[in-house]
């Protein structure tokens, strides 16, 4: 479709413009005539005709090249002294072409012929100037702007010969001249015109000047100047400042020049508009160029009908095409053939309807690999609304599905043994837990643990501990029914639900398999070792009927499967609810938050009395606990609750930095040094870093070597005398005492005391007690007689009165600790009363 051009854009043609009503005479039509036949018609040239055709043009600028001073001149046939050949152009020319030829010339009159030559009319400067409408002067807005200046004002007393020399040569249309007593008046190329036309002799200049003089303020308008060039048929105006000094001359030339000057600033203006666009669109069009070839998305733009035309180099990169194998092909050579006709329908469809098309599709590379990709595609339209070309944005995301689906595996399954996590675990349950209200049928949830695995953890390592879980997972997935789940918490805790259980037997039958798959030895690396696990079982409907308590009641039927032997399993009982009452909980809470904080936590001393001096020898440090709501708690209450819920190493380790920086502190006041004992528990003895922690302590606080001593109990080393003593002996080796506690209420196995290097036994507080009795005597006799033997020192705990204390001096007993002497104190207290 050819273009168009509205009304407004259209130009200005000369046709518009031009004057029909021509003047015109005959090659021998005399000069004086000629300017007589102007000067009444009021007609600024005047066509030399031969026939239909113009051979010349005689204007008013003319008459200035007479020789007036010789009136024989005047009469001369006018084409002696005409314009040969005026300028001629077609009706359809622009004005703006018009008006460049003007300037190009230096002439102000044009003939305007018709397709086949003929005269049609002709227009002057005066018409462009008047006829070309107001939008120039609105442009250039005031006349200073204009305006000739400065003006020179001529003596009126010259002879007209001087002053149209005087005009050809500084090529002016008008000049103005002081016609005496302060009077002005303006002489113009009519004026001279008319000078002719009468035949008069030669007379001063200011006799044919103008007057009065015509002007207007420098400050007016462009628009009030046209409105008297048209009202008063005028074509010069002085141009006067406030106090009436002409400061210029306004005529059609200088406007013309004006909107010509004006027309070029701004053709300069838009070309440089027009230089700094192309600048702009070649740089953003490189930018463009860069960006896509920078693009870590594969680009492609087919044609119309889904031909390729171009592709960036990470398509290439991706699927492994270069330009010149795709070139004029369709995007069909990368289908992977997994979507049918139907799905890329519904795609054209799509796109033909909204422009565009958005979703994940399968393709395959050159090598023959799928791949997923993210694909957009956007239709490109011309100004018809014609869809030209249409491009393509895609990436790979395989990848990023498959890691999707890896965090997706990661939210719900273990990563060590790929069983089920708790959250999956959970989900199942509540799900089995409806299906079974709905089929009136049981369930069962098992807690398993693993006996003694962080002993294993220790002497061989994590990695061999984790190839051990693997293995466990593996046997007892084997062990458990089809329909059965297993799921793992973390560490070496277990859980396996058991839905449609139709008696509590078949419970009993899958505890028993879980149990002996474990039962078996296992090998991991060049080591055979066996292990154990406790087993609690809960019940739906029951023991509970929500998932939470299901699982808490088979952890508190594991722990008394625990206690009572290890390596089996317990059904959970109402006497058990102790362990999982909301107090209980409570306590874990808020245990959990003071030891974050460490608030309410006070360490006791009790002293260590020389039996045979009576003197201070040490102190056991003791762990007090204060709750601001639940009151002061035993030892005896939060103790358990810290082991179960793993925060004895915290609790140990922050007993073990107030007893150091108390001793550096009564030294520092200049204090008895003494020694301190700690009471281990299990999981901070066989925590890998106790020695450095021990070591860190002594150093950081410039503590006396063995200053703390620490306190184990028999409970702790169970059969890993070998392990134990290994610890044992780092601890004696920086100096550090290391009693056995509590010795005769456990295995009481002699081969402790044979293996192991401790230097002191504590004997039970129940045997103090029962001194007096024979059995207790026989007991506190056999253990002293062979701690003396074995060169290990002797300490009774628990003594309360005078006639315990008697009755012990008949055994070789070191020291004596109990409530005889003196309670736990908090430090400064036992400062106060025992190292002063």
């Amino acid at each position: 479709m050819p273009q168009t051009t509205s009304p407004e854009t259209e130009p200005l043609r000369v046709s518009a413009i031009m004057q029909t009503g021509l003047l015109t005479c005959m090659p021998e039509t005399p000069v004086v005539e000629a300017a007589a036949r102007m000067t009444e018609r009021r007609f600024s040239a005047i066509l030399v005709l031969e026939g239909q055709c113009a051979v010349g043009i005689w204007t008013e600028r003319d008459s200035l090249r007479l020789a007036l001073e010789h009136p024989e001149e005047i009469e001369l046939p006018i084409h002696r002294v005409m314009t040969p050949v005026p300028l001629q152009v077609a009706e359809d020319c622009p004005v703006a072409e018009v008006s460049d030829a003007f300037k190009a010339h230096g002439i102000r009159h044009a003939v305007i012929v018709d397709g086949e030559g003929k005269v049609r009319g002709i227009v002057s400067q005066t018409d462009l100037a008047l006829k070309q409408g107001i939008e120039p002067y609105l442009r250039l807005r005031e006349v200073r702007r204009v305006m000739r200046s400065p003006v020179e004002i001529l003596d009126g007393q010259r002879t007209l010969q001087e002053i149209a020399g005087h005009m050809l040569e500084q090529r002016l249309d008008a000049v103005i001249v002081d016609c005496g007593q302060g009077e002005l008046g303006i002489l113009t190329e009519r004026d001279v015109l008319r000078y002719v036309a009468r035949h008069r002799r030669d007379l001063p200049v200011c006799e044919l000047a103008s007057r009065p003089l015509r002007s207007l303020p420098v400050e007016a308008r462009l628009i009030d100047a046209r409105h008297q060039f048209i009202d008063q048929r005028l074509r010069h105006l002085a141009v006067v400042d406030a106090a009436g000094e002409v400061v210029g001359l306004l005529g059609f030339r200088d406007i013309l020049d004006g909107v010509e000057g004006d027309y070029a600033v701004r053709l300069r203006e838009v070309l440089q508009e027009r230089d700094h666009a192309l600048e702009r669109s070649r740089l953003t069009l490189q930018l463009a160029e860069r960006v896509i070839d920078a693009s870590l998305q594969s680009i492609m733009i087919t044609d119309a009908r889904g031909r390729i035309d171009f592709i960036n180099p990470a398509f290439t990169h991706l699927t492994g095409y270069t330009l010149d194998e795709v070139s004029g092909r369709t995007p069909a050579l990368l289908s992977s053939g997994r979507h049918d006709a139907a799905f890329y329908a519904e795609m054209w469809h799509t796109l033909q309807e909204r422009g565009s098309w958005r979703g994940e599709i399968w393709n395959r590379r050159k090598s023959g690999q799928l791949y997923l990709e993210l694909l957009t595609i956007t239709a490109i339209y011309d100004e018809h609304g014609q869809a030209t070309h249409y491009a393509a944005l895609f990436s790979d995301i395989t990848h990023i599905r498959e890691n999707e689906e890896k965090v997706r595996r990661l939210a719900y399954y273990d990563p060590l043994t790929q069983l089920p996590n708790r959250r999956l675990l959970e989900d199942r349950l509540s799900l089995a837990i409806r299906h079974s209200h709905r089929q009136r049928k049981r369930l069962a949830v098992v807690f398993v643990d693993l006996d003694h695995f962080k002993q294993i953890n220790d002497s061989m390592g994590h990695a061999a501990g984790d190839a051990l879980l693997v293995e466990v997972a593996k046997r007892m997935q084997d062990a458990l029914r089809e329909d059965d789940t297993l799921a793992r918490l973390g560490g070496d805790e277990f859980i396996v639900l058991l839905p449609e259980l139709g008696e509590i037997e078949a419970a009993r039958q899958v505890a028993e398999r879980l149990i002996d798959s474990i039962s078996t030895s296992f090998r991991v690396g060049e080591h055979d070792f066996r292990i154990g696990c406790s087993l609690g079982i809960s019940l739906y409907p029951d023991d509970a009927d929500s998932v939470e308590l299901l699982i808490q009641y088979a952890d508190a039927a594991m722990y008394r499967a625990k206690q009572e032997g290890r390596n089996t399993y317990r059904f959970f009982h109402r006497q058990q609810l102790q362990w999982c009452e909301p107090a209980q909980l409570t306590l874990e809470s808020a245990l959990r938050d003071t030891a974050d904080s460490g608030e309410g936590l006070a360490v006791h001393y009790q002293p260590l009395i020389n039996r045979d001096s009576g003197e201070l020898e040490g102190a056991e440090a003791l762990l007090r606990w204060h709750h601001p709501v639940l009151g002061d708690i035993s030892p005896g209450q939060f103790i358990p609750v810290a082991e179960r819920s793993g925060l004895m190493i915290v609790l140990g380790d922050w007993v073990m930095e107030q007893a150091a920086r108390q001793l550096a502190a009564w030294r520092d006041e200049g204090r008895q040094a003494i020694r301190v004992a700690i009471n281990l528990s299990g999981r901070q003895f066989w925590d890998r870093a106790l020695i450095d922690k021990v070591r860190d302590c002594h150093r950081r606080y410039a503590l006396m070597p063995g200053q703390l001593g620490f306190e184990i109990t028999e409970s702790v080393l169970l059969d890993q005398q070998q392990p134990a003593a290994a610890i044992i002996q780092a601890l004696r080796d920086m100096g550090c005492r290391v009693a056995l506690d509590d010795f005769g209420t456990g295995y009481s196995s002699l081969g402790y005391l044979h293996e192991l290097p401790v230097s002191t036994i504590k004997i039970d507080q129940r045997f103090i007690q029962g001194l007096g009795n024979r059995r207790s005597n026989a007991i506190v006799a056999a253990v002293t007689g062979l701690a003396r033997e074995l060169d290990m020192r002797v300490v009774a705990e628990g003594v309360e009165t005078d006639q315990q204390l008697q009755a012990l001096a008949r055994y070789p007993i070191d020291l004596v600790q109990g409530f005889l002497f003196d309670t736990p104190l908090l430090a400064d207290a036992f400062a106060e009363r025992w190292l002063t």
